[in-house]
């Protein structure tokens, strides 16, 4: 036969069945990856269906036995009918937005106000089929009722669950995480590793190549062969070690050496990351963003986009006007106690910064003696000035009721960063790193640092720096709801009351 008068070398070469599978599992090298992938997707896609159809159907149950018409297999059925509606708005907006992706799930924080929007939405479109396929009657109002108040919070709590077990059982040996192969000069890597806590970072790190730092006195042909060879060798062992991407952690002040890197990792098939440095650390939410025609990253948003300025007044009038005509009675029976305790005007106006450090003036009763021409002085614990009504003022926060008048005239907000005294605000904008951010949003009667207690006389740096902290983490991560519970907080919080003076 003629196989049999082949060398046998050629004898020994694979068949091409076996080429066709070599091939594959090179451009596949990690299937199994890609499957646990899928199937965590998959897992949370079925999480969110099962979550809306057991409230539909316990909606539906509790219907039918509250009423005994023994009618459980039709109620079952539209229930099955409304959670499969419900279910495909949800799980395709999530499967587009990539929310179930591992990568989503490890780097983003739960988001109520994304799921509050699409839970309005599919609603909207159950409305909408409903009106369209006049099946409206078809569904009982009570049941309805009942699954969009309780569907939400159920859906809210069973993603946040299996988040934290994903979370929680996700380690470096997982086969779902990503295979990642690092390229950059000593000091860079190891402040790399110094700066993340490598193993809840869901990757797994299988290999690093270290680049030499060139001599500056080197002629520019050493130096270029220098890099050529470190960068040579750094691709022979990315293409052994096959990693899902490369991260190049070399300074982008190096230009030159940033360029090189990427023209010689892109000729491997693995994703190429640029990490710019420690910007990346400061500002997590860095991405690319096209403003006409010019490309940039966007290292911050406007603190509020203008449907959310609209919407954050319409609450601050809303709650602001019913909390005036409610609290009138209280606010009189203040102004004739402050008149009969000590002699002076009842409301102290001060000038404090506002909105883009624009001033204004503040309304607050006077919980102070009158003391013309004084000059300014922080209140401080036991302050002789302080009157015995003014005391009961500070300690129950009902000096700040005024300031409803500064956000009916738009000059405050309900909720935002509590404005301070002009000297304060120039002495400490020198001194605390982003401080006069504060000034990006209206600032508000009380706020997320009131009622986590930092509040009341600052004696130190620290302690200003511990409420400008909170003041940055409101904007960056405003909301209604976050609006919402800071108010209720404020009257139902001991923090909240915590450092009066």
């Amino acid at each position: 036969m003629f196989h049999e008068r082949l060398p046998e070398t050629y004898q020994l070469l694979p068949s091409s069945a076996e080429r066709r599978r070599s091939v594959w599992s090179a451009l596949l090298p990690h299937r199994g990856r890609a499957a646990a992938r899928v199937a965590l997707s998959s897992a949370l896609a079925a999480t969110d269906f099962a979550a809306i159809l057991a409230v539909t159907l316990c909606m539906e149950f509790a219907y039918q036995i509250a009423y005994q018409d023994g009618a459980i297999g039709l109620g079952s059925l539209r229930g099955m009918r409304l959670a499969a509606l419900l279910s495909l708005v949800i799980v395709a907006t999530n499967a587009l937005r990539t929310e179930y992706s591992l990568d989503t799930v490890i780097a983003q924080k739960p988001n109520l106000q994304r799921a509050t929007s699409l839970w309005l939405v599919a609603w909207a479109a159950v409305l909408v089929v409903g009106f369209m396929t006049k099946t409206t009657n078809d569904y009982s109002r009570l049941v309805s009722l009942g699954a969009f108040l309780v569907g939400l919070p159920v859906l809210v709590a069973t993603r946040a669950g299996m988040v934290r077990l994903v979370r929680q059982r996700l380690t470096a040996g997982s086969a779902s995480v990503s295979r990642v192969h690092l390229v950059g000069y000593e000091e860079d890597i190891a402040r790399f590793y110094t700066s993340n806590a490598v193993d809840h970072l869901g990757l797994r790190i299988v290999g690093t190549s270290y680049l030499r730092r060139v001599d500056p006195s080197a002629d520019t042909a050493a130096r270029h062969d220098q890099l050529q060879e470190d960068l040579d060798l750094a691709v022979s062992v990315v293409r052994f070690l096959r990693p899902d991407d490369v991260f190049v952690l070399v300074p982008w002040t190096d230009t030159a050496e940033v360029e090189r890197c990427i023209d010689a990792f892109l000729r491997v098939p693995s994703a190429l990351h640029l990490r710019p440095g420690t910007m990346l650390d400061r500002f997590p939410d860095l991405q690319v963003a096209r403003v006409g025609g010019v490309s940039g990253i966007n290292i911050g948003r406007r603190p509020l986009n203008l449907g959310e300025v609209v919407l954050k007044r319409a609450l601050d009038l809303t709650v602001a006007t019913i909390a005036l005509v409610s609290l009138s009675p209280l606010l009189a029976a203040i102004a004739v106690a402050i008149k009969l305790d000590s002699p002076g005007p009842v409301f102290f106006r001060q000038r404090r910064y506002g909105f883009n450090q624009q001033p204004f003036g503040v309304f607050k009763f006077r919980s102070m003696r009158a003391e013309p021409n004084a000059v300014f002085r922080q209140a401080t614990r036991n302050d002789s000035r302080i009157t015995r009504i003014g005391a009961i003022l500070r300690r129950t926060n009902l000096d700040e009721l005024p300031q409803i008048l500064n956000v009916l005239r738009g000059e405050m907000s309900l909720v935002g960063p509590r404005p301070h005294a002009l000297a304060h605000d120039r002495s400490f904008e020198r001194r605390i790193a982003l401080y006069a951010r504060r000034h990006n949003v209206r600032p508000g009667i009380t706020g997320w640092a009131q009622v986590n207690g930092f509040r009341g006389e600052t004696l130190t740096d620290l302690d200003m720096e511990r409420r400008v902290a909170c003041d940055l983490h409101y904007i960056d991560n405003w909301s209604v709801w976050f609006d919402i519970q800071i108010m209720i907080q404020t009257l139902i919080s001991r923090r909240a009351y915590r450092n009066a003076c």
